[in-house]
């Protein structure tokens, strides 16, 4: 029986097909958890986002190519925030201002749930992937580690990083916008993987012997 065995392929609809290759039936915004950070990463807030990238390279630039200490830059910005605190509180105690709510800039427990839904399903995900029921799956997530370590030899983590914050910044925006053409051109390369998967299987996964071990040691 073949290893490897493929989705089933009665239906030619180009959209449906690649849902199924992407797993999901949902738009992008609900695929990518809603609110926020989909806002952030599909760039609905055109300003948040940017200011959100600028700061992601303006970090890398700063350790990258001005080899700033890390220490050293927490422990500035840690002081620059004390003295725009301490200012803006003096100012208004004299001028009569409204203190602003410390509340207002604490972290919601929205956003710890929402984290803990995602390690779970990214822990899930490795399992399922892991237990290589989808072979195809299962050696496509084998190439991309073994191409991103042999990558990892000629670029610094930070440089690796950044390179991820960027793609995660500017793909899912992309790809919203491109949606058609992007799953026409997967749907097209998955069906020749399917393709050479099943040749692989045919002519190499087959003709491994199975079983006579068990046979061998029983006489």
């Amino acid at each position: 029986m073949p290893i490897y065995t493929s989705e089933s392929e009665d239906s030619h609809d180009p959209n449906s097909l690649s849902a199924k290759f992407f797993g999901r039936e949902k738009p992008l915004y609900y695929v990518l958890g809603g609110g926020q950070v989909a806002d952030l990463l599909l760039w609905r807030n055109k300003t948040f986002s940017a200011a959100v990238l600028a700061a992601v390279t303006m970090i890398w630039f700063l350790f990258e190519v001005v080899e700033y200490n890390f220490v050293s830059l927490v422990c500035h910005i840690t002081i620059l925030v004390m003295l725009m605190v301490f200012i803006t509180y003096t100012v208004a105690k004299f001028a009569d201002w409204d203190l602003p709510d410390i509340h207002e800039i604490t972290i919601q427990e929205t956003a710890f749930r929402w984290l803990y839904r995602k390690v779970n399903w990214v822990l899930l995900r490795f399992y399922e992937i892991s237990s290589g029921e989808n072979f195809m799956e299962f050696f496509l997530v084998i190439a991309g580690l073994w191409m991103t370590s042999v990558i990892g030899n000629y670029f610094s983590s930070l440089n690796l990083l950044f390179f991820g914050a960027l793609c995660l910044g500017t793909l899912p925006a992309l790809y919203e916008q491109y949606e058609t053409e992007v799953n026409h051109l997967i749907l097209k390369g998955s069906k020749d993987a399917r393709k050479v998967f099943k040749r692989f299987d045919a002519e190499v996964l087959n003709k491994i012997p199975r079983g006579r071990v068990k046979e061998k040691k029983r006489k």
